[in-house]
């Protein structure tokens, strides 16, 4: 700091407080419910999706993709309702920085060719069910699966960051 006119203290930038502390779940919580109520009907939900703030939109999203796949897998992620989120849940590691979560991502959904199905009975069709061998031998996301556990990218940091850049930024 540097004394001003009349003894005030001039502030520069770098003595200027950081961000509050957010937890991302603040940006999510309010587009919640409205988006997982719109589902069944994935044109539908990508046009509710559309309204949704994007920082709200990379963080629901994301939240949603690394939910399912630290519980089960990607194999798990695409074939219940939520693969429909996929598209939107790399553009959320991306612009969350998670840089190793948006490549395997963007890897396992090659699996299912472009256009990518958001219908998950369309999924369906390039998914193996689920088998009592091995994963590694009929999942054919296990490697990206391993990929994925192994970063060392910590999701509740990355995404209170993001939050709270977007909330100083006048958006929370």
């Amino acid at each position: 700091m540097v004394a001003g006119a009349a003894g005030e203290l001039d502030v520069s930038p770098q003595d200027e407080p950081m961000a509050e502390a957010v937890d991302y779940w603040t940006l999510v919580e309010p587009v919640w419910l409205p988006l997982n109520h719109a589902w069944d009907d994935s044109e539908k939900f990508v046009r509710k999706f559309r309204h949704v703030r994007p920082e709200a939109g990379h963080l629901y999203a994301a939240h949603w993709c690394q939910s399912e796949v630290r519980n089960g897998g990607f194999h798990q992620f695409f074939s219940n309702t939520t693969g429909l989120l996929a598209p939107e849940a790399l553009e959320g590691f991306r612009a969350i920085g998670m840089v190793v979560w948006a490549e395997t991502l963007a890897e396992a959904m090659k699996h299912f060719g472009t256009p990518y199905p958001r219908d998950c009975d369309d999924r369906q069709e390039f998914l193996p069910e689920r088998q009592r061998r091995p994963r590694q031998e009929w999942d054919p996301f296990y490697q990206l699966d391993e990929r994925f556990y192994d970063s060392t990218e910590d999701w509740e940091d990355l995404a209170n960051t993001y939050a709270g850049r977007a909330v100083a930024a006048g958006g929370g």
